[in-house]
């Protein structure tokens, strides 16, 4: 198997040996892929290929070999994405620590690829990053085949009542009542769960909509928290401190 300038972006990195590097990448057309970046680390005049073999940067990669582990042959980098910074690199590593935890390698989305990338370039620009998140969010779920219909009762099958509430149930999906007696669930209200179906995932919507999603997503993660959330409650913490501290 060799395939020539596929486009890609790497998820994951972590040291192989010397030099080398193995890579978790997102492609096009092949879905997860594990690479080897032979020599990658080398010092050379040019400097070291893993500049290039960044998360958040497109990429054009060839490959080939038959095993699980490809060997990675050719870089080419795709010029015009602009670097996500502060909240929006935390956002972004969370993006791609979801796609390593439930993604299957060599499983091929080509819909959820594109959903990422303009989720990256959003998170380049002004696009509110809540809506950037849910929006990824739900079409993850939709491609792993877990989607989530916000708009009807996953029990009766009638359409969502603005006037009641309803509790996530992982079987069934979104449920009227407050859940099972005794196991005091989440429950969002109808006007919420409709605003969200249409799109709306910021105002009032915004902390139910986040907490609906990560209750979902949670039911497929299992018990590992994710690694990019708690980066992210370190920084605040130690920004919170800083700013807290006498100034001299």
């Amino acid at each position: 198997m060799r395939v020539n300038l596929q486009p890609a972006y790497v998820i994951h990195s972590r040291p192989y040996r010397d030099t080398s590097v193995i890579l978790e990448v997102f492609t096009a057309e092949y879905g997860r892929i594990s690479l080897v970046a032979r020599g990658t680390r080398r010092q050379t005049r040019r400097g070291s290929k893993a500049a290039l073999l960044q998360p958040f940067f497109p990429l054009l990669l060839s490959f080939f070999g038959r095993a699980e582990l490809k060997t990675l042959s050719a870089i080419e980098p795709v010029k015009g994405m602009p670097a996500l910074r502060g909240e929006r690199l935390f956002s972004g590593l969370y993006m791609n620590e979801l796609l390593v935890r439930l993604l299957h390698r060599n499983d091929a989305h080509p819909a959820l690829f594109s959903a990422y990338d303009c989720a990256l370039k959003a998170l380049a620009g002004i696009a509110t990053v809540d809506t950037v998140l849910r929006s990824f969010e739900i079409t993850l779920l939709d491609e792993l085949g877990y989607g989530l219909n916000l708009s009807l009762d996953g029990a009766s099958g009638e359409r969502v009542n603005e006037a009641s509430h309803y509790h996530y149930d992982p079987e069934l999906g979104l449920v009227a009542g407050s859940g099972a007696s005794g196991r005091p669930a989440a429950t969002y209200s109808g006007a919420d769960l409709l605003a969200m179906e249409s799109g709306e995932f910021e105002g009032p919507v915004r902390l139910p909509a986040k907490l609906l999603l990560r209750e979902v997503l949670a039911a497929h993660l299992g018990d590992m928290p994710l690694h990019s959330r708690e980066l992210f409650r370190l920084k605040r913490a130690l920004s919170s401190k800083r700013s807290d501290a006498p100034q001299s």
